[in-house]
């Protein structure tokens, strides 16, 4: 088993009307976070600004898998792309960007027989889309496609962008750079 992670970034220059997002999300739709009111207490995220751009957003149920749900729901709720990074097990890496509810764009990243034995299909590939969302240009993108490896595209992608996508919420306790960059919110 190799090192995965997941995390959501919103495009947005304003990170008060985010975390005010944040909020809602957290107390409107549980069920997208995985929880139902019963289990609830409160709702922890971590919250940065990234950039000038994007804010990063880490929670304990963003996992491969579940962090696509949670950026569906966050769309509705918020003008703009909202991008989702699942990486597993060193052998995938998938970005989506959702807007308005629905997915706009998604690239997965891996080899051939990964592809194969998890019966790997992008929901929607609209490279135009994602080089909009992402702000890079046309051959940056047509480079990052060409990559097969996972941990290099996230790097790349990282470089590209100016955001760490290596970041998870289970990794906070153990990294004080990432405790620094992330404020701690209880919704």
């Amino acid at each position: 088993m190799g090192r995965s992670f997941a995390n959501l970034h919103i495009r947005s220059k304003n990170l008060e009307q985010t975390i005010e997002v944040l909020r809602e999300l957290s107390k409107a739709h549980l069920k997208a976070l995985g929880k139902n009111e019963a289990q609830v207490t409160k709702v922890v995220m971590y919250v940065c600004k990234s950039n000038e751009d994007w804010i990063s957003v880490l929670h304990d149920y963003f996992v491969w898998g579940t962090v696509k749900k949670i950026g569906i729901t966050l769309s509705r709720l918020i003008e703009g792309p909202v991008m989702t990074a699942g990486y597993i097990n060193e052998e995938i890496f998938e970005l989506s960007i959702f807007e308005g509810g629905e997915i706009q764009a998604e690239r997965i990243f891996c080899e051939q027989w990964a592809r194969d034995e998890y019966e790997l299909k992008e929901e929607r590939l609209n490279d135009d889309y994602l080089r909009e969302a992402l702000d890079i240009r046309n051959e940056d993108l047509d480079a990052l496609i060409k990559i097969n490896s996972p941990a290099q595209v996230v790097d790349k992608l990282s470089e590209l962008v100016n955001l760490s996508l290596w970041s998870d919420s289970e990794w906070i306790p153990y990294g004080e750079a990432l405790r620094n960059r992330f404020g701690k919110y209880e919704f």
